[in-house]
């Protein structure tokens, strides 16, 4: 069975649902049957979740036994912060505004049975609330702003069975066993799997980390060698502690949702890829340059610039030079400088954003080397080629965007100091997934980038290895997870 709906006293409701188990706090917490089972979905509608109430500990404990509790204790956490509500409430003004705009009262609240209202012109934001709120039943209560005349979420919180409305229960019966059946368009019954896996990705994103096509080809390889893979967007983070591994297939960025979703699923245990250290020290280019420097990787020649010692560029790189932003990614705040009125103009520009900045020697060539390292072995290889006419990869003009062409080829036919380069510089940051830029030119190798979350795209970097490549991370995800299982296991 696996799905166990907890509550204060069994007898208070007639719970009707098929192939679900109804137990009470008190049997759920002292009854060793229900800690033996692991990997089971966990419905907490006790009557309180208040600190230290029997109602917290279930939640608390499923989590420890391994299992599924709704809502986690981060959830519960989650309703008590005013800032959380304030964020949400941000996050869904458009869909707010819009449910609520022909109300012509003050106050409103909003029933949320399991992703669902009585009145079906407030499902889409219930639903969205269960989402970010992963909790059986809520209530929000929502208060027009003053002289704005819009809407805002004022407060938002766990309901107990007892104060649903008597006409409301029927339609509670039925939402639950919705719920439970996987039915609901929002709860993607998952096939029989050891762990579960989630791949976080943003559909709109312009520049995605992988394409659709590669998104279904993890999805198929995950569950090929044992997971069961859900593709979450940045409204599931309350959900983190549901899977076993997150798999960031999103734009990553250290002032962004996707390095707090990193953060929060390592510190529940989840293997996590792109770890938040990796995060961090590969957004920065100044991190970067000293690590290279400290381990003498080659790299074209880079100085660490402040407004202090700016003057000294043009006698230590010449001219042209590089200039990058120490979070620049994409070719987007990396500039090269022709001579010295722009570098004082690039300068003054790229300061306003940052106190420190790199130059770098400008080393020309027709295409860049990425190598693809997957824990510190070379995973894939690419030729990036520089768009026609310029010097980078990818041309920006102001809202459009020219990009070169490229190849990949099988790893060993990369010459073999490209490789050598590739894995020692990646080896550096830890034992992920790594992007490693280089260019060779006559006088050698040079690294120029250590990316996390690079790119994966179908009939790109996948052209050579095909599934193969998507399989070998699934595995390295796979033999993670059953580490961390088997160290739990034994201590």
């Amino acid at each position: 069975m696996n799905v166990l709906i907890v509550v204060s006293d069994p007898k208070d409701w007639n719970l009707d649902v098929p192939d679900v188990e109804i137990v009470s706090a008190d049997a759920y917490l002292t009854d060793p049957r229900h800690a033996a089972v692991t990997r089971r979905k966990v419905l907490n509608l006790c009557s309180s979740l208040r600190y230290q109430r029997s109602g917290y500990y279930v939640s608390l404990l499923a989590e420890a036994r391994g299992q599924r509790p709704l809502p986690t204790i981060g959830t519960v956490q989650d309703l008590k912060s005013t800032t959380m509500v304030r964020m949400v409430s941000h996050e869904l003004e458009e869909l707010i505004q819009k449910a609520l705009k022909p109300l012509a009262s003050e106050t409103f609240e909003l029933s949320v049975y399991f992703g669902h209202n009585l009145a079906k012109r407030y499902d889409a934001l219930a639903q969205a609330l269960f989402r970010r709120y992963q909790a059986p039943l809520l209530r929000a209560e929502f208060r027009k702003r003053p002289r704005k005349g819009t809407w805002e979420m004022h407060n938002i919180e766990v309901v107990d069975l007892a104060e649903v409305p008597e006409d409301h229960r029927d339609f509670v019966v039925g939402a639950l066993a919705e719920f439970v059946s996987g039915k609901s368009p929002r709860v993607r019954r998952r096939p029989a799997a050891r762990y579960d896996m989630a791949i976080l990705r943003d559909p709109g994103d312009p520049e995605p980390a992988s394409d659709a096509k590669a998104i279904k080809r993890f999805v198929k390889a995950g569950e090929a060698v044992g997971f069961a893979v859900e593709v979450i967007e940045k409204d599931a983070y309350a959900r983190t502690a549901e899977f076993d591994a997150l798999f960031l297939r999103d734009t990553t960025g250290v002032n962004h949702y996707t390095y707090r979703f990193a953060r929060k699923a390592k510190a529940q245990g989840l293997v996590v890829l792109d770890d938040p250290e990796s995060i961090l020290r590969c957004m920065n280019k100044v991190y970067l340059a000293e690590l290279l420097q400290a381990h003498d990787v080659p790299a074209p020649k880079t100085m660490v610039v402040t407004r202090r010692n700016a003057r000294q560029i043009e006698r230590e790189m010449g001219l042209p030079c590089v200039l990058k932003q120490p979070d620049s990614a994409f070719s987007a705040g990396v500039v090269k400088v022709d001579n010295r009125e722009e570098l004082r103009t690039e300068l003054d520009r790229l300061f306003a954003k940052s106190s420190l900045l790199i130059a770098q020697e400008f080393r020309p060539t027709d295409f860049d080397w990425r190598i693809g390292v997957l824990d510190g072995q070379p995973l894939y290889a690419c030729r990036y080629y520089m768009a026609r006419r310029h010097w980078q990869i990818i041309e920006r003009e102001g809202s459009k965007k020219y990009e070169g062409t490229y190849d990949t080829l099988p790893v060993e036919q990369v010459p073999t100091p490209v490789i050598e380069a590739a894995t020692r510089s990646a080896s550096l940051y830890g034992d992920g997934l790594y992007g490693v830029d280089l260019k060779q030119d006559s006088s050698g190798i040079y690294v120029i980038e250590v990316n996390d979350n690079p790119s994966l795209d179908g009939g790109v970097e996948d052209a050579v290895l095909g599934d193969e490549l998507y399989l070998r991370i699934m595995r390295w995800f796979m033999a993670r997870v059953e580490q961390r299982k088997s160290a739990g296991r034994l201590a």
